[in-house]
């Protein structure tokens, strides 16, 4: 299983809106330095993972160096190398509607781009529909020829195929040689069905608007905004009913307290700090947490897991965020990202143990997973935006569905692919379900599942430049509010902010993962 990194469109767009403003020029170039590193990557994996006695076998048949490597190494590679190319062409699709903000011709993106921007939400399905099912055609089509590979017995001869492409080319130089000038396009078509489509859409989220204004706010002030200020912030007669007494509050510590010195107990004295740590985090929330402790932290972490480097680059990182101004907008896109990687971890780890348990259940995640993965991420702010407006709920709603997927794969991943000898040994001990499942089978698959994680909150990071566009007031804000300042220095400050984020959680993640168990999985 191989992955690539998500889109991050802030450090791509900001230099090249720089160097070549506006236009289709841009979302050209941009499209082609986001698609092109999921090839290099799946290249150098598929060449890299060539068996030695393939290339042995090439050499002592006379290969020069040219025809090794044509004639020996890359068709051995070729399946991994076609798995690189069904990611590229997803890449590239999903920037259909980021290549439409900078200037791009009124394609399919800019219908869905003008149609959300009108509220028309049943235009923007539909032409969200238009992207996202032609992606996950060619999502599968690639897949099965880079699986297929090898002879597979469900697949029609080659012959079959070669013949239904020249009939298909035939027909086509027939249908325009009789009709050089028509268009034969259908007068109507579903987008005249568009407004009856509104019309119904707003007439649901009317109808129901008390159910989803409750569940909003119910999050909103029961969870995002006792993360973002914290309990003491949050603890108040207008938001939770209550004032955080001195008495509440020595409560609150003496528990917090508690609960580090059990774990530390239980599973060392690591597990401890991190409780009393995640305690104070709850209690002074993200903005109010003390950012000398904030990069002290990072740093020690950071140490922990790769060295000195990258704890140097940790704490630079974070010391040029500080420097800058960009503090208050780090922690908002934190505490927001945070929050949705915790709930897409649960959920789609949950959901990743049932599928690995159940082919039935597999068999009904897997097209939807699917689908969401192939979909851009614009397309995934039209149901949110529909339902619960313009906030930070429903921001965290459009990350949640982008990064939902990673969890749900790779556990499933991992999991199906335990050692089975080791599962029946458990099995025979008298071990449960339950126990097998936490004491053996997640312990042997914690590479791949933290792979997931990782991917996860890629993927998280990802949305943040998107979920901008419903108001939240994160570094993805920063982004667009220097484009609309045309503020250079802002907007590549901003872009490399949520670059570093990305890259240091996917190196503490890989150092952790390989302190704890060698052999970790290629693509981390």
């Amino acid at each position: 299983m191989t992955s690539c990194r998500p889109f991050r469109p802030s450090p791509t767009l900001s230099p090249l809106l720089l160097l070549f403003g506006f236009g289709p020029v841009v979302g050209l170039i941009a499209s082609i330095i986001y698609a092109t590193p999921p090839m290099v990557r799946n290249t150098m994996l598929g060449l890299e993972r060539v068996p030695d006695a393939i290339r042995d076998a090439g050499l002592m048949s006379g290969c020069t160096r040219r025809q090794q490597f044509w004639h020996v190494e890359v068709p051995t590679a070729l399946p991994q190398i076609l798995i690189g190319v069904n990611q590229t062409t997803m890449a590239a699709l999903s920037m259909v509607i980021v290549a439409a903000i900078i200037g791009g011709f009124e394609d399919i993106g800019w219908e869905v781009l003008s149609s959300m921007r009108k509220a028309e939400f049943g235009q923007s399905i539909l032409s969200g529909l238009v992207i996202a099912l032609p992606a996950i055609l060619i999502d599968r089509t690639t897949l099965r020829f880079a699986k297929g590979r090898g002879g597979d017995p469900g697949r029609a001869p080659r012959w079959r195929f070669a013949a239904a492409l020249i009939l298909a080319a035939l027909l086509a130089f027939l249908i325009r040689l009789w009709w050089p000038e028509g268009a034969l396009l259908p007068q109507a078509g579903l987008r005249d069905h568009a407004t009856a489509a509104n019309q119904w859409l707003r007439a649901l989220a009317r109808d129901y608007g008390r159910l989803f204004d409750g569940l909003r706010n119910s999050v909103l002030y029961g969870l995002l905004l006792p993360l973002r200020v914290g309990i003491s912030g949050a603890a108040t007669p207008a938001v939770w009913g209550f004032a955080l007494t001195p008495a509440l509050a020595l409560a609150y510590g003496l528990a917090v307290l508690a609960a580090a010195l059990l774990l530390a107990r239980r599973f060392g004295w690591q597990a401890g700090v991190v409780a009393a740590l995640v305690g104070l985090l709850l209690y002074s929330g993200f903005l109010g947490f003390p950012w000398p402790a904030f990069i002290a932290i990072a740093a020690l972490a950071a140490f922990q897991a790769g060295g000195i480097r990258l704890a140097l680059f940790a704490a630079s990182g974070f010391g040029l965020m500080l420097v800058s101004g960009r503090w208050v907008p780090l922690a908002q896109s934190l505490y927001l990202c945070v929050l949705a990687v915790l709930l897409c971890l649960v959920i789609g780890g949950a959901l990743g143990v049932w599928a690995a348990a159940s082919d039935r259940v597999s068999a009904v995640i897997n097209p939807v997973s699917d689908a969401l993965q192939t979909m851009p991420q614009f397309v995934f702010l039209i149901p949110a935006l529909m339902f619960f407006k313009v906030g930070e709920f429903t921001a965290l709603i459009a990350i949640m569905l982008y990064a939902i997927v990673p969890p749900v794969r790779y556990v499933g991943h991992g999991l199906r692919h335990v050692q089975a000898d080791v599962v029946e040994a458990v099995q025979q001990m008298g071990a449960t379900p339950a126990q097998a499942l936490f004491w053996a089978k997640l312990p042997l698959a914690l590479p791949v599942v933290m792979l997931g994680v990782n991917q996860t909150i890629m993927a998280a990071l990802s949305m943040l430049a998107i979920a901008a566009l419903v108001g939240t007031r994160d570094l993805g804000q920063q982004v667009y509010v220097a484009l609309g300042k045309a503020d250079a220095g802002m907007r590549l400050i901003a872009g490399l902010s949520i670059a570093f984020l990305a890259i240091l959680s996917g190196r503490l993640i890989q150092g952790w993962v390989g302190s704890r168990r060698p052999g970790t999985p290629a693509g981390l």
